[in-house]
């Protein structure tokens, strides 16, 4: 095993763990605040965190949370899914649909528009959510054949 190779699976194990997954729910909203607020520490220190995040957490003894399933899921996913996670089929139709989303959410933040970005972060946090769980609903579907 090379070591990227070995530094990639490092990387899944410790991401799985549903601390990690969890922690990473609460980054759109303090990318938002950090960009309506124009507070460049924090949009650094969420920046930071995106990055190191998943280096953070030990790897998790068991795949029964949720939340390690949905990395485990993606993981599965990006290797047997060749045809590209930005592609109109379901379920990435919903990756697709969540970058103009997110970006709208930038955006309204950047011009203080409060409740627009509030609900585009929503509408993108929903996304990504619908996304994974019927990324674990595959995955799941797959483990029990």
């Amino acid at each position: 095993m090379t070591a990227l190779e070995q530094f990639e699976e490092t990387f899944w194990e410790r991401h799985s763990n549903p601390k990690s997954g969890w922690s990473r729910t609460l980054l759109l909203p303090a990318i938002l605040y950090a960009i309506y607020g124009r507070d460049w520490r924090i949009a650094a220190a969420a920046v930071a965190f995106t990055i190191l995040n998943p280096l953070l957490f030990s790897p998790p003894r068991t795949d029964d949370a949720w939340m390690t399933r949905v990395v485990l899921a993606e993981r599965w996913w990006t290797r047997e899914h060749r045809g590209g996670l930005l592609e109109l089929s379901y379920p990435n139709a919903l990756n697709v649909l969540n970058v103009p989303t997110s970006g709208y959410a930038v955006v309204a933040a950047y011009r203080r528009q409060p409740l627009r970005a509030a609900v585009a972060g929503a509408a993108a946090m929903a996304l990504k959510f619908w996304y994974v769980a019927e990324l674990v609903r595959r995955y799941d579907a797959r483990r029990s054949e």
